[in-house]
C-alpha cells in the first residue's frame, strides 16, 4: 500500500498567473512596487505570510508581512472572478488522478501552502474531493519544508512515512518529503527548474503526468 501526497499549486493546477495578481496587487497597495513574476513563482508553496516575507528579503514574518497577507487573503475571489482567471488542471491530471484512484494499492491525499478553503474549492471545481482520503494545508501546519504536512497525513491514514510518496513542483516539496523520510517525485511542469529539483533531494523526476503512473 503506498500514500501518494500531491502539492496543489504548480503540480495540479497552474495557478500562477492568478496568484501573481493577487501579490502584484497586495504589494502595490502597501507602496511596494510590482514583483516579478520570477520572484512570485518562486514562493509558491510556501505559507503564504512566510512567502510575502522571503518575497521582500525578510528572514522572518514581520506585522507588514502579516498585514498584507490579511490583504491577499481578502481580495483573492474578487480577482479571480474579476479578471476571470481560471485555475485549470495541467494536461493530463485528471486522467492520471482517476486511474490512480482506481487502484485498490494506492491512497491519495494534498500537502499544500494553500488555505483549506483554497484547496477544496479546487478539489470540489474538478471533482476529487472523494479520492482525496488525507490532505493538510497552510492552516493545519507549519510551512513547507516543515515535515509535518507529510507526517500527520500518514498518521492518520495509517501509513508510514517510508510508505508515501510526495509529488510535487517545488524545491520545499522535495525538501518537506526528504525531512519525513518520505520519497519524492518532481514534476517539470511546474515552477521549479528540474535542476533544482534534484538539488532538493527528488529520487525521480516526471515530464507528464503519465510518468508518474509509471512510476507505480
Amino acid at each position: 500500500m503506498k500514500l501518494i501526497l500531491f502539492d496543489c499549486d504548480g503540480t495540479l493546477v497552474d495557478s500562477a498567473a492568478l496568484i501573481h495578481e493577487v501579490m502584484a496587487r497586495t504589494f502595490v497597495q502597501f507602496g511596494h512596487s510590482r514583483p516579478d513574476l520570477s520572484s512570485t513563482k518562486s514562493i509558491i508553496g510556501l505559507t503564504l505570510d512566510i512567502a510575502i516575507a522571503r518575497m521582500q528579503g525578510k528572514l522572518h514574518v514581520d506585522d507588514e508581512a502579516i498585514a498584507m497577507t490579511a490583504h491577499y487573503k481578502s481580495i483573492y475571489m474578487d480577482v479571480r472572478q474579476g479578471s476571470g482567471m481560471d485555475v485549470p488542471l495541467f494536461a493530463g491530471i485528471k486522467p492520471m488522478i482517476d486511474r490512480l484512484a482506481a487502484r485498490e494499492d494506492i491512497l491519495i491525499g494534498a500537502v499544500t501552502g494553500k488555505s483549506r478553503r483554497g484547496l477544496v474549492n479546487v478539489l470540489e471545481t474538478h471533482g476529487f474531493t472523494p479520492y482525496f482520503i488525507v490532505s493538510r494545508t497552510a492552516d493545519d501546519c507549519p510551512s513547507k519544508p516543515h515535515p509535518a504536512m507529510v507526517t500527520e497525513c500518514c498518521d492518520e491514514a495509517g501509513m508510514k512515512a517510508a510508505d508515501a510518496i510526495v509529488i510535487g513542483d517545488a524545491v520545499y516539496d522535495m525538501q518537506m518529503a526528504k525531512a519525513a523520510g518520505a520519497k519524492a517525485i518532481g514534476v517539470s511542469w511546474g515552477y521549479a527548474s528540474v535542476d533544482d529539483l534534484i538539488a532538493a533531494g527528488a529520487d525521480t523526476v516526471a515530464y507528464h503526468p503519465n510518468d508518474v503512473l509509471d512510476h507505480f
